[in-house]
């Protein structure tokens, strides 16, 4: 067990804050920066060092940008690692628990050496010097690994590590709002962001569990243009290694395995997965179902109008490509109010097109983080005939539109009907723990809308591993943190009921012999 406890503070060098240092807001473009604020909201102290003396304006530069990222500057005084830990205990004597100093390596390879002391209140720093408390790094990017080793040693084995992957702005998201702490949760998770700049493999060594939003590690998929759903998705060169390492070693799962996401990326297979819900519905009881819908391969079919006719469709629809996600235009969308709109309609094919629901302009986005499901209410599309009234103004023609940019509106009153819209509650967190067990998702998220008139509920679209940022934090990380954990549980729980029973010794079986009768004539 690692004396000192666990990672409380980071100090890194500035003279490894090596480009971007001229734009210091700008983190994106830095990598030091970037992850120096994951390390911030991890709740880890963190510092930009840098040694007297130093000019003015370099002084000023670091000063702005560690206000601006809400770190702190360190100056210190001495070259002696041992006075600079001194300085920096000084400095930090609030804090209990290991300190990790990162500063150039005078050699040329490795690149960086990573220094960790013990500090506590009125305690005696540990020397610096000595080579068990020195660790060499080539990159920076080893950083978060580093850490995660040092605090699995100073707590103990029972905690699980999730590593997780995911577009950087994704991951800021979730970071800031203190989702993916490297120090532990209080139910015993440390999260470990994962990259492709190091060997994938020694990364996962260290893992227990991940968490992916494979959508952001998408190149291409390929959808037959049979009725029957079908694709091909190609990903990144590191989500394959990703796939291939999980495929061969039984100690790492995912949250979410791979085959469980690939419905929500098809339009057309949750649409009709949705048709199950009618099994929910009981007499003399509000229902949920699917939107009518209908795939097409060509807005030039000529037999459309009687598919639509058929498939219960009528003006307007909205139209939407047959690919959720993973893609540049999957979120390219059209509102359809005339037949012949749809000839030579810039939407993506295959598409499908979908029922419009009058539902007031309110939209009921659910969650589901394992047992527990919330939700949130947003202001959503007019009306149709408000939607109609807009189209006649701004001309014939469909309205497109980007549903991650912007959702098309109407000024003044949306609600055409008047109606109050009621939720109930209890069908649709019926209709949740349904699509969990169809899905075999653990966290995702739907969206409902309520028809007025029938008060049908009618949910629109599925989407797994949503930022959920609607639901109040206090609320729904610690809900987050659980369903992982328990998905963890159950697992470790299926592979020992699966596990064959261990096999007698030599002596078992030689004692066993002797206790058998003797055998009839």
């Amino acid at each position: 067990m690692l004396m000192g406890g666990a990672v409380k503070g980071v100090i890194v060098d500035h003279a490894l804050l090596q480009y971007g240092i001229g734009q210091p807001e700008n983190y994106q473009s830095n990598p030091t920066l970037s992850l120096l604020r994951k390390l911030r909201f991890s709740n880890i102290h963190t510092a930009i060092s840098y040694r007297l003396p130093l000019s003015a304006d370099q002084v000023n530069l670091l000063q702005t940008m560690a206000e601006l990222h809400s770190f702190e500057c360190l100056p210190l005084t001495a070259p002696s690692l041992d006075i600079a830990a001194r300085e920096i205990a000084h400095a930090w004597a609030h804090i209990s628990g290991t300190i990790l100093y990162l500063l150039p390596n005078c050699d040329t390879s490795p690149k960086i050496s990573c220094i960790f002391f013990s500090i506590a209140p009125d305690a005696e720093v540990t020397s610096a010097l000595c080579k068990s408390n020195r660790i060499c790094m080539d990159k920076l990017e080893e950083l978060p690994l580093t850490i995660c080793r040092l605090n699995k040693k100073s707590i103990s084995s029972d905690v699980v590590t999730v590593g997780y992957i995911m577009k950087p702005s994704r991951e800021e998201d979730f970071t800031k709002r203190g989702a993916f702490p490297m120090c532990p949760t209080p139910n015993g998770l440390i999260f470990l962001p994962l990259t492709f700049e190091l060997p994938i493999s020694t990364q996962l060594e260290e893992v227990d569990v991940i968490l992916h939003k494979a959508t952001d590690e998408i190149v291409s998929i390929e959808l037959n243009s049979s009725s029957e759903p079908y694709y091909r998705i190609a990903y990144t060169t590191g989500m394959q290694e990703l796939q291939r390492y999980i495929e061969n070693h039984n100690h790492c799962f995912e949250v979410d395995p791979l085959n469980s996401i690939y419905p929500v990326l098809d339009r057309l297979k949750i649409q009709q997965i949705l048709l199950g819900l009618e099994d929910l519905n009981a007499e003399g009881r509000r229902i949920v179902r699917a939107p009518h819908f209908l795939k097409v391969n060509s807005f030039d079919e000529p037999d459309l109008v009687q598919r639509l006719h058929d498939a219960k469709l009528s003006v307007p629809s909205i139209v939407k490509p047959q690919v959720a996600c993973g893609v540049a235009d999957a979120h390219s969308m059209a509102i359809v109010f005339r037949v012949e709109d749809f000839k030579d309609l810039n939407i993506p094919l295959p598409a499908v097109v979908q029922e419009y629901v009058d539902h007031s302009s309110t939209l009921f986005k659910f969650y589901v983080l394992g047992e527990r499901v919330f939700h949130a209410v947003k202001k959503s599309t007019p009306n149709a005939d408000i939607l109609i009234k807009s189209s006649k103004k701004n001309g014939p023609g469909p309205l497109l539109f980007d549903s991650l940019k912007s959702l098309p509106t109407a000024i003044g009153n949306q609600h055409s009907g008047g109606q109050d819209l009621c939720l109930d509650l209890g069908l649709v967190k019926g209709a949740a723990k349904w699509l969990t067990r169809m899905l075999g998702l653990t966290i995702f998220g739907f969206d409902v809308v309520i028809q007025e008139g029938s008060g049908n509920h009618v949910i629109v679209d599925v989407n797994y591993l949503p930022s959920f940022k609607e639901v109040p934090d206090d609320v729904a990380i610690p809900a987050f943190w659980d369903a992982i954990k328990k998905k963890v549980d159950s697992k470790v729980m299926k592979q020992s009921s699966e596990a064959p029973p261990p096999m007698e010794s030599v002596d078992e079986q030689e004692i066993n012999k002797c206790k058998v009768g003797p055998s009839p004539v």
